[in-house]
């Protein structure tokens, strides 16, 4: 009970040091927790989405499937359905896109019921409609829907509402983000098709690997693409979206557990050294050296173990709900729950076990002493004269640099530790930062580089060509065609955006350096990121076809261009018709802003709108970036002033014999000063290209869409260079006015 007592006694006394080591603790298991919650919440919630919606492992596309088609399939799969993809427009204002889903059985890829009946593969008057859509267009259960598709017209009475697992994302011809109210899908039975229906997409489920199924497939029937799970677009950009918050996310333990662990060992050091006659009492009344490092080890221990536990509590229930708003604005799920794994007691519990070890390192050499040598001062380190020393520059180095580059050759280890914990600030700094000016440039080049128009004008799947050349004309405008097309090359498969337009000064094509370059007559462009995935380059060749389309065409790369924002292929339309294809304009690109309204013009996005369009899809990029931003300046004021702490607490003794030996207050700060920035600077040198590092790994999991060159700003040097230094000059004017307050009897007493 009485070393009890002792110890919150010498808690109280330092409860500064105590409060940093709980706070280093509590911050770097909450971060950890916290954004991993997010990563495994939207993990677990997903695979628990996909399994109760018994998600497909494959679609393979064909004309269509008839019966001996799919016994041949079924012998090498558990479970098939049959499903005709529709492409439909809405009898509803602007005539809103939707995808009609005929089904056979509904068994794979189930509609996920929200309001209503549940699905029934026999019912050919209703039609389950998604939710989202529903919502912004004010539609209920009950309500009577028409849709338009291959001259055909058919009104269904809604019957559910609900989400698809093939839909938890979905792309907006006019925008990053997607539009509920102008696209949607919706599933009816295949009773409801008006004429005989053929079956266009196989929903296949399958125990095997992907290439091996694909093996099966390609040996039993002749079909035009198969996508696996992973490739769906869905799937694959929630999973480049979870892929980056995991990486953000493990970032944080290496550095803040490394941290930690300093500002422990740096503390512990004070105090024990602070405590020696205590300690020297203690062994000579009785106290064996077990007890009193086992007293120690407590002061590490409680701290270390409230900061984890809290983190461990507090990081998954107050973070993931700060991403969840952006999330949902691009995501659909119908639930959105934060996530648990052993990681985070794992990492807890390290944290934990080796404060112990780190607690036992700082006491470890005090207990083997006699408690004759205990009782006395700790004797100053000393060193032998260095290389430098016996150098002919030591001459004309002034006194100050003289005594510190002494000073921290005798306390290297403090040294140390100091320039790690800068490192790792800075660091973190450097990446947030980083970030921010990736995705900041990103969108100067697309949004101003690339694109010069004012407007972006949706066309509607019937629209009058008469009228469309009025607009043209009066508009100065452009016609382009976007369309997703799904690309084939050295066993690599991928769906991108095809671009035909003609040569206009509405859209400039870039290098990688963002220089403007030309695409030639007669030339297929292929984005730079794409010709890296697919390990392609110039003059090699692919098969692509426009999705929805049974044509597939052989083309030779002609060049290779740079698009920041979306991968695909790039031609003028003579060189689209050239490859057997017809040019059909999607959209018209005008430098006026456009507010009338036609029949033939869907939607009409401004480029202000497109800009807050990738606002939005960033919003939880920039969220990471804000989080580690603040995470990192706590980090540098907990590591620089426990570390200024210990570093006048070391330098007590010599700064008494200078102010004895008349140096005056002002040089003497100036000497701590000196030290503190040589300290920093070499922290800071070595934090950047950690920091870039950090940056990189971040950015490489922003996903297959997104095409940056990794680069460090001046900006991002010198506004991490402002932080880093202003915090540590604060931290030592703070621990510089206890020069007046030095104990001079204390600090010069005799070492025997």
């Amino acid at each position: 009970m009485s070393l009890t007592r002792k110890m919150l006694r010498d808690i109280k006394i330092n409860k500064t040091q105590f409060i940093a080591i709980f706070l280093m603790a509590f911050l770097g298991i909450f971060a950890y927790c916290g954004i991993c919650s997010e990563y495994y919440g939207l993990v677990q919630t997903s695979d628990e989405y996909y399994d109760q919606t018994n998600m497909a492992d494959g679609w393979i596309y064909n004309t269509s499937f008839d019966d001996v088609s799919v016994d041949k399939i079924t012998k090498f799969t558990t479970e098939t359905d049959r499903q005709a993809v529709v492409q439909s427009v809405c009898d509803l204002e602007n005539k809103p896109d939707i995808k009609l889903h005929f089904i056979e059985k509904g068994t794979i890829s189930k509609f996920y019921l929200t309001e209503g009946e549940d699905f029934n593969a026999s019912d050919d008057d209703g039609v389950w409609l998604d939710c989202r859509f529903a919502e912004k267009r004010n539609l209920k259960v009950g309500d009577n829907v028409t849709f338009e598709f291959y001259n055909q017209t058919i009104t269904k009475k809604i019957k559910g509402l609900g989400y698809s697992p093939e839909y938890i994302y979905e792309s907006s011809p006019n925008s990053l983000t997607p539009d509920f109210s102008q696209r949607g899908f919706a599933y009816l039975s295949h009773n409801a098709y008006p004429n005989s229906l053929n079956y266009t997409t196989l929903l296949v489920k399958y125990d095997s690997s992907d290439s091996d199924f694909k093996e099966k497939l390609d040996d039993s029937i002749s079909y035009l693409s198969f996508t696996k799970k992973a490739d769906q677009l869905s799937v694959s950009k929630f999973a480049d979206e979870m892929v980056q918050h995991k990486m953000i996310g493990d970032v944080f333990p290496i550095v803040f557990i490394l941290v930690t662990f300093l500002t422990l060992l740096t503390a512990m050091t004070r105090i024990v050294t602070l405590q020696r006659p205590q300690i020297g009492i203690l062994k000579a009344v009785g106290y064996k050296d077990k007890t009193i490092i086992l007293h120690y080890i407590c002061y590490g221990f409680f701290p270390v173990l409230a900061g984890a536990v809290l983190g461990l509590v507090t990081g998954p229930v107050i973070i993931p709900r700060m991403f969840y708003p952006t999330m949902t604005a691009t995501y659909s799920m119908p639930s959105w729950n934060p996530g648990f794994d052993m990681s985070f007691i794992y990492i807890s519990a390290l944290m934990v076990a080796s404060s112990v070890f780190v607690t036992y390192w700082s006491c470890r050499r005090i207990s083997k002493e006699n408690p004759a040598n205990t009782l006395r001062p700790k004797p100053p380190n000393t060193s032998s004269n260095s290389f430098m020393e016996k150098s002919k520059l030591w001459k004309h180095l002034n006194f100050n640099l003289r005594w510190n580059w002494r000073d921290a050759k005798r306390n290297n280890f403090r040294a140390l530790m100091t320039i790690v914990g800068v490192m790792g600030c800075v660091a973190l700094l450097i990446a947030a930062f980083g970030m921010n000016d990736c995705m900041n440039e990103l969108k100067t080049w697309e949004y101003d580089d690339i694109s010069h128009y004012e407007s972006k004008l949706l066309l509607s799947n019937d629209a009058n060509p008469m009228e469309l050349y009025y607009i043209l004309n009066d508009t100065n405008g452009s016609f382009i065609m976007q369309q997703s097309i799904e690309i084939k090359a050295n066993d690599v498969e991928d769906t991108v955006t095809l671009l035909a337009s003609n040569n206009t000064d509405l859209i400039s094509y870039t290098n990688s350096n963002r220089e403007p370059i030309e695409i030639k007559e007669g030339d297929v462009s292929m984005s730079t990121k794409l010709a890296q995935k697919f390990n392609l380059s110039i003059g090699d060749k692919i098969r692509w076809h426009i999705v929805g389309s049974d044509d597939w065409v052989t083309s030779k790369i002609g060049q290779i261009h740079a698009e920041p924002v979306s991968q695909g292929l790039i031609m003028s339309p003579d060189t689209l018709e050239d490859q057997g294809l017809n040019f059909t304009p999607t959209n018209i690109l005008t430098p006026d802003k456009f507010g009338e309204k036609y029949e033939s013009i869907k939607s009409v996005s401004s480029i202000d709108s497109l800009e807050e369009g990738w606002d939005q899809i960033t919003t939880s990029v920039m969220m990471m970036v804000y989080v580690v931003t603040v995470v990192a300046v706590a980090l540098a004021v907990l590591v620089l002033y426990n570390l200024g702490i210990l570093s006048f607490t070391e330098m007590e003794r010599e700064i008494a014999t200078l102010k004895v030996l008349g140096f005056k207050t002002r040089i003497l700060r100036k000497l701590l000063l000196t030290q503190n920035l040589i300290f920093t600077a070499i922290g800071f040198v070595l934090g950047i290209p950690l920091g870039f590092y950090f940056m990189t790994l971040m950015m490489n999991a922003a996903g297959d869409s997104l095409y940056y060159i990794p680069k460090l700003t001046l900006g991002n040097i010198i506004l991490s260079a402002l932080i880093t230094f202003t915090i540590s000059i604060v931290v030592n004017l703070m621990f510089s006015d206890k020069i007046n307050d030095l104990n001079m009897v204390e600090a010069l007493k005799d070492v025997e």
